[in-house]
C-alpha cells in the first residue's frame, strides 16, 4: 500500500505528468478509433448515395435512430472509463475488472428493454411527415440494425475497460478491423459483387452488424488473455459487486440521462429537417455527415481526458488534472483548425462527395442548401473542441449531473427553435440552421463556467488504501470512543 501511495506522488511530481505527450498517448490511439467508426458510417452513407438520396437519407435517420435506442445504456456504462481510471491512480487495480463486469451486466439488461421498445419507433416514423420512398427504406435499415444494439453496448464495455486503464491501441485495433470488414462486406452486400445478389440498404445493415462482430471478438480475445487475467484477476472480477455496481449507477447515470436525452433531441432535430422536404433531408444528411467528421474523432481527445483526469483525480492530485485539460484542448484546436479550413474553403467539394451516379433533381435542388450549411458550420468547430474536452474533464472528475444539465439543456433549447423558425414560421432552412449555429455558440460559454468554478476539484469518488486505512482507523476510533 506505501509503495502504491509513493508511486502516486511520483506520479504528481513528474513534469511531464498531463502534458500533451502523455495525453496523446491514450488519446491517438482513441482519435483513431473513433475516425475508423466515422469511416464505417460515412462509407456507408457514401455508397447509398450512389444508389439515391432517399437510400442515403434512410441510413441516416434509422441508423441514428437505432443509435439512440442504446445512448442511455452507453452513457452510464461509459462512465466505466473514468472509474477504472479513477480505481487504476488509487493503486486499487484489482477493482478495475470488477467495474467492468458491472458494466456488461448492465448490457444484458438493457437488451431486453431496448427490445421492447421497437414497434414504438415504427409508429414514431409513421407519424413523423417524411417522404413514403424513404419512410419504407428506413423502416428495413432500422428494423436489422435494432437487433444487433447488444454488439455495441458489449463494445463500450470493454472499450471503456481499455481505456481506462491507459491501453487505448487495442481499443484502436478493435475499430480498424470492424472498419475495415464493414467498408470491404458493404461494398459487396449493397451492389452485389463477387457473385453476391445486390441487398442495397439490407446489405448495408449486414455489413455494419458483422463489422461491428469482429471489433467485439477483438475485445474479448484481448480481455481474456493471460496478462490481463492475471493483472486485474479478470475471472475474479465476475460477479456482482455491490459498491462498484452502486458507483456505476450513481456516477453513471447522468452521463446515461444526458447522452439519451442529447440524441434524442438531435433525432427530432434530424426529423424535423426530413420532414419539410426530400431537398432539405438531402441537404442536412450531408451536412451531418460531415458534421460527424469534424466532432466524432474529437470524442478521441475527450476520451483520453477523461482517462487521464480520472487517474490523477484518483490520486488526489486536481492539479495535474487541469493540465491534462488544457492539453486536450490544445490537441482539438490542432484537429479542428483542419477541419475549420475544409468547412470554409471547399464546401461544394464536400457536397460533391455525395453526388448520385445518375443525374437526380432532388440532389441539385439540395447542393447550395448544403454548401451554405457547411460554410456557416466553420464558424463552431473549434469552440466544439473546447466543449467536448471541459465535459470530459468534468465527468472523468465525477462532476457528471452538471454536465448533463448543461448539455441537455443546450441539445432541447436547439430543438424548439428549429421546429418553430422550421415548421410554425415557414422559414428557409437556410435561416434556421444560422439560428441553431448561433445558439450553440453563445450558450457552450456555460462549459467553460462550470469548469472555471472548481468544483470538480473537490469531488472524490474513490478512495486510496491509504484513505481506506485511514478511514477504518477513524471509524474504529469513534466506535470505541462511544462504548
Amino acid at each position: 500500500m506505501l509503495k502504491t501511495n509513493q508511486e502516486a506522488c511520483e506520479t504528481k511530481r513528474a513534469p511531464s505528468a498531463g502534458g500533451v505527450r502523455e495525453l496523446l498517448a491514450i488519446a491517438l490511439p482513441m482519435v483513431v478509433s473513433h475516425a475508423c467508426d466515422t469511416v464505417m458510417t460515412f462509407t456507408d452513407r457514401v455508397f447509398l448515395s450512389r444508389l439515391g438520396p432517399d437510400e442515403m437519407n434512410a441510413a441516416m435517420s434509422g441508423g441514428l435512430t437505432s443509435f439512440m435506442m442504446m445512448t442511455f445504456f452507453m452513457g452510464l456504462i461509459g462512465y466505466t472509463t473514468a472509474l477504472v481510471a479513477q480505481y487504476l491512480g488509487a493503486g486499487r487495480r484489482d477493482r478495475c475488472a470488477v467495474a467492468t463486469t458491472q458494466a456488461l451486466l448492465i448490457c444484458l439488461a438493457a437488451y431486453p428493454l431496448i427490445l421492447l421498445a421497437r414497434p414504438l419507433v415504427f409508429y414514431a416514423f409513421e407519424v413523423s411527415g417524411i417522404s413514403p420512398g424513404q419512410l419504407a427504406l428506413q423502416k428495413v435499415y432500422f428494423g436489422i440494425l435494432i437487433y444487433a444494439t447488444i454488439v455495441g453496448l458489449l463494445r463500450t464495455s470493454l472499450s471503456s475497460f481499455f481505456s481506462g486503464i491507459g491501453q487505448t491501441r487495442m481499443v484502436m485495433v478493435a475499430a480498424f478491423a470492424a472498419m475495415v470488414a464493414n467498408v470491404g462486406l458493404n461494398y459487396v452486400l449493397i451492389f452485389g459483387k463477387f457473385g453476391v445478389p445486390a441487398m442495397g440498404i439490407r446489405g448495408a445493415a449486414y455489413g455494419t452488424i458483422l463489422g461491428g462482430l469482429l471489433g467485439l471478438s477483438v475485445l474479448i480475445g484481448a480481455y481474456l488473455r493471460p496478462s490481463i487475467r492475471r493483472q486485474y484477476q479478470v475471472l475474479q472480477s465476475l460477479r456482482l459487486d455491490r459498491e462498484a455496481m452502486g458507483k456505476l449507477l450513481w456516477f453513471g447515470y447522468p452521463a446515461g440521462i444526458e447522452m439519451f436525452l442529447n440524441v434524442l433531441a438531435f433525432t427530432g432535430m434530424i426529423l424535423a429537417f426530413h420532414a419539410h422536404g426530400p431537398a432539405t433531408a438531402t441537404a442536412t444528411t450531408i451536412m451531418f455527415n460531415w458534421d460527424m467528421v469534424s466532432f466524432v474523432p474529437l470524442i478521441g481527445v475527450q476520451i483520453g481526458v477523461m482517462s487521464l483526469v480520472g487517474r490523477y483525480m484518483g490520486a488526489g492530485d486536481p492539479d495535474t488534472a487541469h493540465r491534462a485539460a488544457m492539453s486536450g484542448i490544445k490537441c482539438g484546436w490542432v484537429y479542428s483548425s483542419v477541419i475549420l479550413i475544409l468547412f470554409a474553403c471547399f464546401p461544394e467539394m464536400l457536397v460533391n462527395v455525395f453526388r448520385p451516379i445518375h443525374p437526380d433533381p432532388v440532389f441539385e435542388q439540395a447542393a447550395p442548401t448544403a454548401v451554405f450549411m457547411i460554410r456557416l458550420a466553420s464558424l463552431y468547430v473549434m469552440i466544439e473542441a473546447v466543449v467536448t474536452v471541459f465535459s470530459g474533464t468534468l465527468r472523468g472528475a465525477g462532476d457528471t449531473f452538471w454536465t448533463m444539465c448543461i448539455s441537455v439543456t443546450l441539445h432541447w433549447l436547439l430543438l424548439p427553435i428549429l421546429i418553430v423558425m422550421l415548421h410554425g414560421l415557414g422559414m428557409s432552412p437556410e435561416a434556421a440552421w444560422t439560428a441553431i449555429v448561433l445558439t450553440f455558440l453563445g450558450f457552450s460559454y456555460v462549459f467553460y463556467l462550470r469548469y472555471r468554478s472548481g468544483r470538480w476539484r473537490e469531488i472524490r469518488v474513490v478512495q486510496s488504501p491509504v484513505e481506506l486505512v485511514a478511514t477504518d482507523h477513524d471509524q474504529a476510533f469513534h466506535e470505541t470512543r462511544d462504548l
